[in-house]
C-alpha cells in the first residue's frame, strides 16, 4: 500500500479495511489477520495496527472475541453505511476543489456523467 504523508497511517489502513468490507474481499463475520500480521500486512507498527482495531471497533466496524480474534460486523447495515461515508466523503472533497477551480454545477454534473457513462477499464 502507498500511504499517502498528509494523511495519518491508521487512517489509511482503515480506509483500506473499509473498502474491501464494501467490495466484499472481506465478508461480514470474516475473521481478521491478527494485530502483528496486520502490522506486517501494512508494514507500519504494531501500536498502529493496534490502534486501527480500536478504532474500528469503536466505530462498530468490527467487534472482538477474546481469545479467538477480531471479526468484521455482522450486521450488513453497515456494508451500505460504509457505501454511503465512502461516496459523500469522496465526492465532497472532488466536488469543493472543482468549485474552488470554478466549475458550475452543471459543468460538473456534465463531466460525471460523461465519465459514468465510459466503461470501466
Amino acid at each position: 500500500m502507498d500511504f499517502r504523508s498528509n494523511i495519518p497511517l491508521y487512517l489509511q489502513v482503515m480506509d483500506d479495511i473499509k473498502k474491501k468490507i464494501i467490495t466484499g474481499d472481506l465478508a461480514l463475520g470474516a475473521r481478521l489477520p491478527s494485530t502483528r500480521e496486520l502490522a506486517v500486512q501494512y508494514q507500519i507498527n504494531p501500536n498502529t495496527a493496534v490502534r486501527v482495531y480500536n478504532e474500528l471497533e469503536s466505530q462498530g466496524i468490527t467487534f472482538t472475541r477474546r481469545g479467538i480474534g477480531t471479526f468484521v460486523t455482522e450486521d450488513p447495515s453497515w456494508k451500505n453505511r460504509l457505501r454511503r461515508e465512502m461516496a459523500e466523503t469522496l465526492i465532497g472533497d472532488l466536488v469543493g476543489q472543482l468549485k474552488e477551480a470554478g466549475f458550475t454545477k452543471q459543468e460538473l454534473l456534465d463531466t460525471i456523467s460523461r465519465f459514468y457513462d465510459q466503461p470501466s477499464a
